[in-house]
């Protein structure tokens, strides 16, 4: 089974994750099948280590981290990837793949400048 964490870094402020959480709901109602998780770096719970046990235990040898980030900066670039490979190590039979971050994305790109444009 295929599975996705929406990955993102955390707050201490609990109204923080809402976007994260609605962008993993909007995916269940896309499609009900789909296995999605949302993981944060620090201050916010689950960690990925626990979004990640939590997918295998309800099957997934599959699982696509989305980093959830506008910015590439030091998490991006640098404790993303060192993230995955510590997962890969203490998961050898999951195939893990880390996608580029989303602010990375053209479509993204485009949708910001269209939301950001002044109305005509």
């Amino acid at each position: 089974m295929q599975a996705t964490i929406l990955f993102s870094h955390g707050s201490r402020d609990p109204f923080w994750r809402t976007p994260m959480d609605k962008v993993a709901q909007c995916m269940r109602e896309f499609d009900p099948q789909v296995q999605v998780r949302c993981a944060f770096l620090e201050l916010t719970e689950p960690t990925m280590a626990v979004a990640v046990a939590d997918l295998i235990c309800v099957g997934a040898k599959s699982i696509t981290i989305v980093p959830m980030f506008l910015g590439v900066g030091k998490h991006a670039r640098e404790d993303m990837p060192e993230l995955v490979n510590g997962l890969m190590t203490l998961y050898p039979e999951i195939s893990f793949q880390l996608n580029p971050s989303i602010g990375e994305d053209t479509r993204v790109i485009e949708m910001l400048a269209r939301i950001a444009m002044p109305p005509h």
